[in-house]
């Protein structure tokens, strides 16, 4: 058993390395769903087997100790040498490769279950949600609001609540599926939504903005208009850079664009059934669906709602808009 776990332990470790490298396109959810499968067998296995072994063993050195004593006592000696006990914990100890399997099992199965099916962090890695979020914040995604879906498979099992208009919502890039975006939902299926001129419409209604206090980006060394924006009730705030221009360059071929119109002043599209259309708050510095197109269902990862840590601005911490 020793040789066969740790080729397995060897396996898991070099499916991580490679994806660490960037040798592989790795899946943490099937690497933990892996890792849950395998710790599981050994826990089993330890329960059932392993364990009751070890303790049929200590069942049968105490048998001996009291007879051997027993034997002895006979023969008229009272007094024997030889403590048993710390025998009996070594022959009940867990060996190595149980310890890092079976051992690992209630510790990876519960993080498992927790990312999968309740919440799982991230990490915001670019500027494009500022000022709403800013790069190095570590968020929660609720996961089971928009419906839970089975780990790896990603089918969904429950209805939930469709995304809403306003939303922050992690999901899966569609051009590459293996990345995790954060964006803003800003048309839902039936939508037709307009950017121009930097005024966001949605169908035909001009969305309600207000300019505040310019923001000052600390990576950048420089101030950028701001203003809060409303969409669907909820007020957000956003940046525009007066340096950028209003059309969009450089947009994709992407599936569905011929519902898409572009122009010198911006971009309309029609929303299809069962897709998003989706924002970055830093609007001139976003890569978003003006650019990669509309974000399927089926590729929805969840809602962020909280920020619980940013080591660089203890401040942050706390849910937003």
């Amino acid at each position: 058993m020793q040789l066969v776990t740790s080729a397995i332990l060897a396996a898991l470790a070099l499916y991580a390395g490679s994806w660490y490298f960037g040798l592989i396109e790795g899946n943490f959810a099937l690497l933990l769903f892996m890792a849950s499968v395998v710790t599981g067998v050994y826990w089993l296995a330890e329960r059932f087997y392993f364990l009751p072994q070890r303790q049929k063993t200590v069942a049968l050195l105490e048998a001996n100790d009291v007879q051997r004593r027993a034997e002895l006592e006979k023969l008229g000696i009272a007094q024997v040498d030889g403590d048993i006990s710390e025998a009996k914990v070594r022959l009940l100890m867990q060996p190595w490769w149980l310890d890092w399997t079976a051992g690992l099992f209630p510790v990876i199965i519960a993080v498992f279950v927790l990312r999968s099916f309740l919440f799982e962090p991230f990490k915001i890695p670019s500027g494009s949600m500022i000022p709403t979020l800013l790069v190095g914040d570590l968020i929660l995604v609720n996961k089971f609001t928009y419906g839970l879906r089975l780990p790896v498979l990603n089918t969904k099992i429950t209805a939930g609540t469709p995304p809403q208009r306003g939303d922050v919502m992690v999901f899966r890039y569609p051009p590459k599926p293996s990345l995790d975006y954060i964006k803003r939902v800003v048309g839902v299926p039936g939508d037709t939504v307009a950017y121009l001129n930097k005024r966001l419409t949605i169908n035909g209604q001009v969305q309600p903005v207000s300019a505040v206090p310019e923001f000052f980006d600390e990576d950048a060394m420089r101030y950028f208009k701001q203003f809060e924006e409303t969409l669907n009730g909820h007020k957000h705030r956003m940046l525009n850079d007066d340096d950028r221009p209003a059309f969009v360059p450089g947009a994709d071929q992407f599936a569905g664009r011929e519902a898409c119109s572009y122009t010198v002043e911006g971009v309309t599209c029609k929303v299809p059934a069962g897709h998003y259309f989706m924002m970055g708050d830093n609007r001139d510095n976003s890569l978003d669906s003006r650019y990669w197109g509309f974000v399927p269902e089926e590729n929805i990862v969840g809602k962020a709602i909280f920020v619980w840590m940013n080591f660089g601005n203890l401040k942050r911490i706390g849910s937003f808009n």
